[in-house]
């Protein structure tokens, strides 16, 4: 099993994009997913810049991936999701049935990312048909759902899944998508003039209870969850079980260290992480 780096689900500032990248380069990782994934809105970097920046990681030696939009709203996102496939280079992580249908028109392979519903055997094998050459498994299913997944497959065909998988396995989880940008709202600016208020709230913006108790992360029109997942704890089994990637999904400089040392020397405890979905249990549960 390998690292993944997934994409950036933060609204940071170009020139902090590009150090981080930069450093990512440097770092031992094998596999880069980049783009912009939550927002249209988030112009700090056109995807010329990520084509750039995909260069300077494939010329360090990386796999890149391009990721793309989760939501997609309108024409124009869709004329630029199709500019995204067709790129000429890079396979695209499609997370919108839109991309996996732009990417089937050309022939083109793709990567199926954790908000695309993959929920059953049939439907991966579909998707594979289709040029699907990984999947991210959704973050609310379980080991168990993956094991009877995979020994499906077997009883079917006598051989193992014909396509990768990947776990979304330490970051903040991204939950829901919605119309509206909740971000925006809470200074009372609409989604059309939000002045990109999540530049503010590099982590986005954490929300609690009544209680005082972390519940949710507020980021931009995504919410994800308060604590950071964390399935190191479960990575003899997922080579056991036969997983080739590890998710890092990135918040900070030292997401970057993490990942490079994940295999090595795994973070087995955190505060406020939580592993529940993996489990069958609550999503905000520590099991």
């Amino acid at each position: 099993m390998k690292v993944s780096l997934g994409p950036l689900q933060y609204c940071w500032p170009k020139e902090q994009v590009t150090q981080f990248y930069q450093q990512v380069a440097d770092s031992s990782i094998p596999l880069v997913y980049l783009g912009e994934t939550v927002c249209s809105r988030r112009r700090q970097l056109k995807f010329s810049d990520y084509l750039e920046l995909a260069h300077l990681l494939r010329s360090s030696g990386k796999e890149v991936v391009l990721s793309t939009l989760t939501l997609i709203e309108a024409p124009s996102e869709y004329t630029e999701l199709k500019k995204q496939v067709d790129n000429g280079e890079f396979i695209i992580e499609a997370n919108d049935m839109g991309a996996v249908q732009a990417a089937k028109e050309l022939g083109l392979p793709f990567v199926c990312g954790p908000s695309v519903n993959n929920y059953n055997l049939a439907t991966l094998n579909k998707l594979h048909q289709w040029g699907m050459q990984r999947f991210v498994m959704p973050i609310e299913l379980s080991k168990s759902w993956l094991t009877t997944v995979m020994q499906a497959q077997v009883a079917n065909t006598g051989a193992a899944l014909p396509y990768e998988v990947e776990i979304f396995g330490h970051g903040y989880l991204p939950l829901a998508h919605s119309a509206r940008c909740f971000t925006a709202k809470q200074v009372g600016l609409t989604k059309d003039n939000c002045q990109i208020a999540c530049l503010a709230h590099t982590k986005g913006l954490l929300a609690q209870t009544q209680a005082q108790q972390p519940l949710l992360r507020i980021n931009g029109i995504q919410t994800q969850s308060a604590s950071q997942v964390n399935l190191s704890s479960d990575i003899a089994v997922m080579q056991q079980m036969g997983v080739n990637y590890f998710r890092v999904s990135p918040s900070s400089l030292s997401s970057i260290d993490l990942a490079a040392n994940l295999l090595t020397n795994p973070p087995l405890t955190e505060p406020l992480s939580c592993n529940g979905y993996w489990h069958e249990a609550a999503g905000l549960a520590h099991l």
